[in-house]
């Protein structure tokens, strides 16, 4: 049992569990996760997200962008069920495991089956986060809006090998502050945490 898993509840563990299994009958069927990460699932998915938890401030809205099969913005939502969480992604069927994840665990989430850049809701988050979805520039773009919106908002992104460069690219266009934590689960993976965002 890893760091992460000792932090939750029995019952929490139990839906986590149960969200695992879901995912392993549904990928017989359907493309949810590569194929490769499939045996491993628990760490490359499950713990990969789950580390993402401790770093989450004082928040009542989150949304997670092209989650596919909800990584990390279901498991969040299991394990912080005060929060609101809405997942946005445009595949029809991984939305469709989602809701049989969320019903199934009893975890209320709000999902919006139609691409980023369509959505448009009346709700402003307080944190959006993304894991292996688009570069860092592009990220941005897609949270513009909800930047203007919201000048406290924080954006923590699951990148990987491509962080350094992509920064960089980030700055010519963004003034943000940001810290950088390593992926326990990934050796070149970082979780970057951007607040005080504004346009360059």
């Amino acid at each position: 049992m890893s760091n992460a898993e000792n932090s939750v509840s029995r019952e929490t563990n139990d839906k986590l569990e149960h969200y695992l299994a879901l995912l392993k009958k549904w990928q017989s069927k359907i493309n949810l996760v590569s194929n490769s990460t499939i045996d491993d699932a628990w760490d490359r998915h499950f713990v990969d997200s789950m580390q993402v938890e401790p770093l989450l401030p004082k928040t009542e809205v989150l949304f997670d962008l092209g989650c596919g099969a909800g990584f990390p913005g279901l498991v969040l939502a299991i394990m912080r069920p005060e929060i609101n969480v809405s997942l946005i992604e445009s595949d029809q069927k991984k939305c469709s495991f989602m809701r049989t994840v969320s019903r199934e665990t009893e975890t209320p989430v709000t999902i919006y089956n139609e691409r980023i850049e369509k959505t448009d809701t009346d709700i402003v988050p307080d944190i959006i986060t993304a894991r292996a979805l688009a570069s860092l520039s592009e990220l941005f773009d897609y949270c513009e809006k909800w930047i203007s919106a919201n000048p406290k908002i924080q954006l923590i992104f699951l990148k990987g090998a491509k962080t350094e460069e992509e920064l960089e690219n980030l700055r010519k266009n963004w003034k943000f502050s940001h810290k950088s934590y390593d992926s326990k689960t990934s050796p070149d993976g970082k979780i970057l945490v951007f607040s005080d965002i504004c346009p360059v």
